[in-house]
């Protein structure tokens, strides 16, 4: 049973009877927020919606998505959850759920029928929850998670797209203020405020105005530029809320340098960590670090990915025991998908991957997912001198924000996975043309824990770093 609504206490997490409460667990991303790699389609979610919608029409579209919302979570999914030990979802979902952009201040009661039954399942099973807005209007920052097909973070731009927020946020609250098993709210997924001012003032007036219907409630506040930096926040500081970062490494990508488990290795994912949380440290908040893991290799694609797997396996578990000692608060990145990331993935024989198998292959190849993309002799020979044709002429390009990437992150981000991507959602619709509603139940019944796969070295190590140690 939870003893009442969760709250911070200095650089703690407690429970009405002041017991250190220390969340481990996972994000349920890819369902109320859709995301390319992890289910398939290319570019973003309201484009592939609109896309689905032209295919199949209104009843067959309308029955498909409700179908594969109840499958994707359900009971047994958080009764195999909470066995292994962890116990917080944290879940994402896309605001056009709740709203409409052309009915704006509208609630859209239908869009908690699938948010309440997982919030119940989760509290039967004695899981906390948290909930992410991941995509807002306008879009926080750029990319497929922000459901952004124009790349340009609108969001700070446009008070009402802020005010549209603050409200949808209020009526969230207001639902589930008394709601113990709910761990609180996470505002925005990973902003991307360039001038790095506008963020924590319009956390500040989130705060003002959510406190004024649930006072209660923890507020979970991702740092800037992708939940990595904490510029201006000093200031700002905001009672009974918890400062999330992300920690991905690049160890633990396709793309990246394989983990060896070396002393300097090590060192570097320490490094990182302590970087991350230097503004934790110094006013003695509590962390919270809402995304990190590796993605893992794909046996049809290489033909040794379990030793690669076994080293990312070994990456995730030096990270989780640098995380142990500092006795904070996490929750993987994911649960559940199509087999890059998840806990939990759909098999490669199942009529979801048997039907889009050839599709993922084009997007290996075209680099048309961001996350966990493999090499591509072809793309890199079509794109490498543009980007050093454009840092030549303009060298200044290659410190527009978000600073952190350089000039060939910026055109893979534009070109790839905003243009050419986007480019492809009818081919990827008309995959389900003429399916009937039998065909579309069973793809969605693809997502059922029943007959996914368990990830069993990832949920191992989940495991025995579900708990603190002592």
């Amino acid at each position: 049973m939870a003893t009442g609504i969760l709250k911070v206490q200095g650089d703690r997490i407690v429970d009405d009877a002041g017991n250190d409460i220390v969340l481990r667990g996972a994000g349920l991303g890819g369902w109320l927020n859709m995301e390319n790699f992890i289910t398939g389609f290319p570019g973003h979610e309201s484009t592939h919606r609109a896309a689905m919608l032209k295919v199949l029409g209104q009843e067959k579209y309308d029955f498909f998505f409700d179908q594969w919302l109840t499958y994707f979570f359900m009971e047994e999914d958080a009764r195999y959850f909470a066995s292994l030990g962890l116990n917080c979802i944290r879940i994402p979902f896309n605001y056009r759920h709740f709203e409409d952009d052309m009915n704006p201040r509208v609630l859209k009661e239908e869009g908690f029928k699938h948010l309440d039954r997982v919030i119940d399942l989760c509290t039967k099973h004695g899981l906390y929850t948290i909930l992410d807005m991941h995509t807002v209007p306008g879009g926080q920052g750029p990319g497929w998670h922000a459901d952004n097909p124009t790349a340009h973070a609108a969001f700070w731009e446009h008070k009402d797209h802020q005010d549209r927020t603050i409200w949808l946020w209020t009526q969230i609250a207001a639902r589930y203020k008394n709601n113990p098993w709910v761990a609180g709210y996470n505002p925005i997924n990973e902003p991307c405020d360039p001038q790095h001012t506008r963020l924590p003032a319009f956390y500040a007036r989130l705060e003002e105005q959510i406190r004024k219907v649930d006072p209660d409630h923890i507020l979970w506040l991702d740092g800037n530029t992708f939940a990595m930096e904490f510029r201006g926040f000093e200031s700002a500081l905001l009672p009974n809320c918890v400062y999330s970062l992300h920690d991905y490494s690049t160890m633990g990508f396709p793309t990246g340098t394989a983990y060896v488990g070396s002393a300097e290795q090590k060192a570097l994912l320490r490094r990182q960590y302590e970087r991350k949380t230097e503004f934790h440290r110094a006013h003695g908040t509590a962390i919270w670090n809402g995304e990190f893991g590796p993605v893992y290799a794909n046996p049809l694609y290489e033909a040794d990915a379990g030793k690669i797997n076994a080293a990312r396996y070994e990456l995730l578990g030096e990270q989780m025991r640098i995380y142990d000692e500092a006795r904070i608060s996490w929750t993987i990145w994911l649960y559940k998908d199509i087999g890059l990331q998840g806990m939990v993935h759909t098999s490669p024989t199942s009529p979801w991957n048997t039907l889009i198998a050839p599709f993922l292959e084009k997007k290996k190849r075209l680099q048309l997912d961001s996350w966990g993309k493999y090499p591509s002799e072809e793309v890199e020979a079509l794109l490498k001198p543009l980007v050093e044709w454009i840092n030549r002429v303009s060298p200044t390009a290659a410190k527009t924000y978000p600073t952190n990437w350089d000039t060939g992150r910026h055109i893979d981000r534009a070109v790839l996975q905003t243009f050419l991507s986007e480019s492809f959602q009818m081919e990827f619709a008309e995959l389900f043309a003429g399916k009937s509603l039998d065909d579309l139940d069973a793809l969605a019944g693809s997502f059922k824990f029943e007959n996914c796969v368990q990830r069993e070295g990832l949920n191992r190590i989940m495991a025995s770093h579900a708990k603190v140690r002592s």
